[in-house]
């Protein structure tokens, strides 16, 4: 094997890669699991458990995403502010309803995927339908 095809191999395994992901009429929990494994850079050979390898990924068209079932209605999401009687609990349809990129329902989901020292905000990008008219993607990569 010549060094010029070993060197792009290894440029090609060691290089971040830009996913852009269409959120539209997925599924919240199919959306989440798929793109931990990019964020976590287990779709490399060379993922190990203690190293952040993974992808950077942009999800579009996050306002359609999908539940399925009666889950917009019965899931609920749950955290602690600390203080006693802090459980502050929100279904998956008014979070929805808020807009608020932080809180979305398949980012919470995301993030209780997601193990080990992935920094989620920096490789995780979302926008919605708007703002993909009015953003140039040519910048990010």
């Amino acid at each position: 094997m010549s060094a010029l095809r070993r060197a792009s191999q290894s440029l090609n395994t060691h290089a971040r890669l830009w996913y852009q992901i269409d959120a539209k009429g997925q599924k919240v929990g199919r959306l989440a699991t798929f793109v931990v494994k990019l964020l976590q850079g287990k779709t490399k050979p060379i993922y190990h458990p203690a190293g952040d390898v993974g992808d950077f990924v942009v999800i579009i068209n996050t306002k359609d995403v999908e539940f399925t079932g009666k889950k917009w209605n019965d899931k609920l999401y749950r955290h602690h502010t600390g203080f006693p009687g802090g459980l502050k609990e929100i279904r998956a349809k008014d979070l929805h309803q808020k807009d608020q990129r932080e809180q979305h329902p398949y980012k919470k989901n995301i993030t209780q995927v997601l193990t080990g020292p992935c920094e989620v905000p920096k490789k995780l990008h979302d926008y919605t339908r708007k703002e993909v008219k009015e953003y140039p993607f040519k910048q990010l990569f």
